[in-house]
């Protein structure tokens, strides 16, 4: 018997992008290899929805106390798991505590998952207030005591390996059997070019206004950003979608172009490219900046396109706008990258066997 897999988490069941897509998309199928699976995020939903609302600090003060009780409780329970999986962090805020006891008290192993920078302070505006309490050194020590790491990508690897050799690569990857199963339409009578991401990253999108401003003196087209908030650009074809999940892959088939742009930073080294792996899955093209991953999902000009300076950014759209045949062409090749490099079937015997040793 393969055993019962315990995934300690921040986000409750099917909420956070970094979940869905690291791990949660792998669960049936370690069920289906004889693994008994149990999640258990830090935050319930109720708690996990009133924190990213303005005010309400009392009920946050309180959810977070709850959560914490709840986790104090769950440490007494992990001698029922063969193997613990941690996910970014055992409590949303805090030092690591847990995470210590675990591993020095209770000495079991486990691996550590992290897809982000999350060493480096990064926080909404909602809860700035309160990111003193994120404790971001306590990543080293997370890394430090794992018995395994599993990182997104080779910047974030390379920042494990100084404190642990044990270090494994697995990309985000993308479900393209049941979840982005299906295509763009590039003959649709008017382009739409597409962000997505929460508002904490939309800051990113303000260095390609102006450029759209340029476009639009041109060319008919929209401009749809699907997030939590609404960024509210002041731009002609500026349209807004809600983003949920229940709608996620039918708002997104509507862009016929794809963009990603990131600055030059070490927060955007991180990355490990999501939206550009979620344009690409559905055969949308995608134009990302050439940062970090990004150039190591894009051969430029054959699966998608970088682009860095507005002069770029503005000759690449000019010409996915003017030619629907180009935007079909490099989104069908996209999609093979996707299916060859980054899906769920490409790394599902490198994820079980992540449990087996």
């Amino acid at each position: 018997m393969p055993g019962t897999i315990f995934f300690l988490v921040p986000y409750p069941y099917g909420e956070a992008p970094s979940q869905r897509f690291r791990f949660e998309q792998y669960i049936e199928d370690l069920k289906s290899n004889g693994f008994q699976v149990e999640v258990h995020p830090f935050y319930d939903y109720k708690t996990w929805r009133t924190l990213y609302t303005q005010g309400n600090a009392i009920k946050k003060a309180l959810g977070i106390f709850k959560s914490f009780a709840r986790r104090f409780f769950l440490l007494f329970k992990l001698h029922k798991a063969d193997h613990i999986f941690i996910h970014r962090e055992m409590a949303h805020v805090g030092p690591p505590i847990l995470e210590w006891i675990v591993a020095k008290v209770f000495r079991r192993k486990y691996i550590y998952d992290f897809d982000d920078a999350i060493w480096l302070p990064n926080y909404s505006e909602t809860n700035a207030k309160f990111h003193r309490l994120k404790a971001y050194w306590k990543v080293k020590y997370c890394i430090k005591w794992a018995n395994q790491i599993t990182a997104g990508n080779e910047y974030l690897a390379s920042y494990a390996r100084q404190f642990n050799p044990n270090v494994k690569i697995i990309p985000t990857t993308i479900d393209t059997e049941n979840h982005h199963n299906v295509r763009t339409d590039h003959n649709r009578e008017k382009a739409i070019i597409g962000w997505t991401g929460t508002h904490t990253t939309s800051q990113y999108l303000v260095d390609i206004i102006p450029v759209l401003k340029k476009l639009e003196e041109k060319y008919d087209f929209i401009f749809r950003v699907i997030s939590n908030e609404d960024p509210k650009f002041d731009l002609a074809s500026f349209d807004f979608v809600k983003w949920t999940k229940e709608t996620e892959i039918e708002d997104l088939r509507q862009f016929t172009i794809g963009i990603m742009p990131l600055r030059h930073d070490i927060w955007s080294e991180g990355k490990c490219g999501f939206k550009g792996l979620q344009y690409m899955s559905l055969g949308i093209v995608a134009v990302m900046s050439p940062v970090g991953v990004n150039t190591s999902i894009v051969d430029d000009g054959i699966n998608g396109f970088l682009a860095e300076t507005p002069e770029e950014w503005e000759s690449c759209l000019i010409r996915l706008l003017e030619d629907a045949e180009l935007r079909k062409q490099i989104g069908e090749k996209g999609r093979l990258t996707i299916e060859e490099r980054y899906s769920v079937n490409a790394y599902r015997s490198h994820y079980i066997s992540l449990f087996h040793n």
